[in-house]
C-alpha cells in the first residue's frame, strides 16, 4: 500500500514537471524527461527509504543511496529508452509513452530496491531506525 502511494506522488511530480516543461517552457521532451524523473526520484528515495523498505543492516546509508542512484540511472535510462523509441519510432504522443515507460520503470525500481536495498521488516516511521 505504502509503495503505491509513494509511487503515485512520485509519478504525479514526473508526470506533472514532465508537461510543465515541454508544453509551458518548450523544452525538448527528453530533457523534460530527465529533469522530470530526477526530481521523482530525489522524492521516491526520500519517502521510499522512510516509509516503504526497511533499512538493511550491515548496508551503511551511503552505500544504500550509492546503489539507489545507480539503480536510478539504469531507471531513467529505461525511462528514456522507452520515450525515445515511443515517440520517435513509433510515433506516439510523449505523453501517452511516457505511462508506459514508468509502468515499465516501476517494476525496474521495485524489484531491484526490494532484492538490494530492503532488510524485511517494517519500516519505522519518523526515523526508519537510522
Amino acid at each position: 500500500m505504502k509503495f503505491g502511494v509513494v509511487g503515485a506522488i512520485a509519478f504525479v511530480i514526473d508526470y506533472g514537471l514532465l508537461a510543465l516543461l515541454t508544453e509551458a517552457f518548450g523544452v525538448n521532451y527528453l530533457i523534460s524527461a530527465t529533469i522530470s524523473f530526477t526530481v521523482s526520484v530525489v522524492f521516491n528515495y526520500l519517502a521510499s527509504m522512510r516509509y516503504v523498505f526497511a533499512h538493511k543492516e550491515g548496508l551503511s546509508r551511503q552505500r544504500e543511496f550509492a546503489i539507489f542512484v545507480v539503480l536510478s540511472v539504469i531507471g531513467l535510462a529505461i525511462n528514456n529508452l522507452c520515450m525515445w523509441a515511443g515517440v520517435e519510432l513509433a510515433g506516439v504522443h510523449y505523453l501517452l509513452v511516457k505511462i508506459g515507460a514508468t509502468a515499465i520503470v516501476m517494476v525496474w525500481n521495485f524489484t531491484t530496491r526490494k532484492l538490494l536495498l530492503d532488510g524485511g521488516g517494517v519500516p519505522q516511521s519518523g526515523h526508519n531506525g537510522r
